[in-house]
């Protein structure tokens, strides 16, 4: 699976954690940990891929960044 840049967040209106993926409009789910919310997002993901392939709309590569950690 490519790897898209994720953001979570906690959602006082919903009571729930948000998993935001910003380089796939609308690709969002939600969870009541932020564990479960990136697991349900990954799933989005690739049902936003799997969409758009499907459409023969374009799939965007993902965004490259690199984490470090001391």
């Amino acid at each position: 699976m490519k790897k898209y840049e994720i953001i979570i967040y906690w959602s006082d209106e919903d009571q729930a954690f948000i998993a935001d993926v910003p380089q796939l409009p609308g690709c969002m789910a939600h969870g009541g940990s932020q564990e479960e919310a990136l697991k349900n997002v990954n799933e989005a993901v690739q049902l936003w891929i799997d969409t758009a392939l499907e459409f023969g709309d374009p799939v965007p590569a993902p965004i490259g960044r690199r984490l470090m950690f001391a």
